[in-house]
């Protein structure tokens, strides 16, 4: 199995990578009282020193007080926690590699009782003046990004967090102009988030939206269930400024509709005519839910993987679990050492290495 097409360079706008190799946002909850601390930048810079194309950022907290669950999830705002982001953007630099925050706020979801329910914002009950702060929010954290040095950034708009509550029809029952019964319609809070950073940052800089069809509520929801649903939901999103579409599947090789092989991110890819990133346990036989139910699981060939992208189906690969695992795997890819890869263990979950 030739492994070429994963180490062919990838320019858009601004952006150029060594690789098509994506470090996925993966939560850490390891920044002191949401201050990245050295460990942090240590810990992203042996990826770029280990050759990864395009690192992103474990979930990093706009200014708002609801916007994270847990204590210790990294912010991106206030002049001590920007201070250590600019430490890790240098050391990723430093280390040849290139690097972007997501910035995402939690919504109605809690992972710990010092964030009792009741205090979280809710797609259904927040009020125009409560969006339009988020949204000025939101661009606040993506202009500190670029301001920082960062190459791209990332909005996180999967997997069941606010921008997601406002998509699913589940969360968002709203009579006003953010609510609808058409995922066009719900989809009309990202869209003003997406316009107004692309306002901010300018027309260069790279803005990459992570989706998913499923939701940690609810992992068979759907948001469209037929392509004419996903230009729906798609389109006004790639008209609003966004470049990248990063495509959160749990297994990346299941097709995304009956009667195509093709799976998220290649429909996301059909519909848009824009770069889009794959994702969903990519070196892995089982997806993340092992993990966090304490499970490890045996590392898997790529076979599947290079044929969808050789087909250009997708232009990049997001990798979690494995580069948790394993820092040197890009470089094991590369130099066709796969004998040492490594099957992932739960335990590298809450570690910082």
């Amino acid at each position: 199995m030739s492994t070429e097409s994963l180490f062919k360079p990838f320019t858009y706008k601004n952006l150029e990578l060594k690789n098509r190799i994506v470090m996925a946002p993966m939560t850490r909850a390891q920044s002191d009282n949401g201050v990245p601390t050295q460990n942090i930048a240590e810990y992203y810079a042996r990826r770029a020193a280990a050759e990864v194309g395009l690192i992103l950022s474990e979930g990093t907290v706009i200014n708002r007080t609801s916007s994270k669950n847990m204590q210790n999830i990294p912010d991106f705002y206030g002049n001590e926690a920007l201070a250590g982001w600019k430490n890790v953007i240098e050391a990723v630099h430093q280390n040849g590699g290139k690097m972007g925050p997501q910035i995402w706020h939690v919504g109605d979801t809690r992972m710990s009782e010092d964030y009792p329910l009741a205090h979280m914002e809710k797609a259904s009950t927040m009020t125009l003046e409560d969006i339009q702060d988020t949204i000025a929010q939101f661009v606040a954290s993506a202009k500190s990004a670029k301001d920082l040095g960062f190459d791209v950034v990332e909005v996180h708009g999967a997997h069941g967090y606010l921008i997601d509550q406002f998509f699913w029809e589940v969360t968002n029952t709203r009579t006003d102009e953010y609510g609808g019964k058409t995922i066009k319609e719900r989809s009309r809070f990202a869209t003003d988030v997406i316009k107004a950073i692309r306002a901010a940052v300018g027309e260069d800089f790279t803005i990459i939206l992570r989706l998913s069809q499923w939701k940690q509520q609810d992992y068979s929801s759907r948001l469209a269930s037929t392509p004419a649903e996903m230009e729906e939901w798609l389109l006004p999103l790639k008209e609003a400024g966004v470049d990248i579409f990063h495509c959160s599947q749990r297994r990346f090789w299941e097709p995304e509709f009956e009667g195509s092989d093709l799976n998220f991110a290649g429909w996301a890819k059909k519909i848009t005519g824009q770069p889009t990133i794959t994702v969903g346990s990519v070196g892995l036989k089982g997806d993340f839910m092992s993990a966090f139910a304490g499970q490890g699981t045996e590392k898997a060939d790529l076979t599947d993987l290079i044929r969808r992208l050789d087909n250009e189906e997708f232009d990049l690969v997001a990798v979690g679990r494995a580069l948790l695992q394993d820092p040197q795997w890009v470089k094991k890819i590369k130099t066709g050492n796969t004998e040492e890869l490594l099957d992932f263990s739960a335990e590298s979950m809450a570690k910082l290495y």
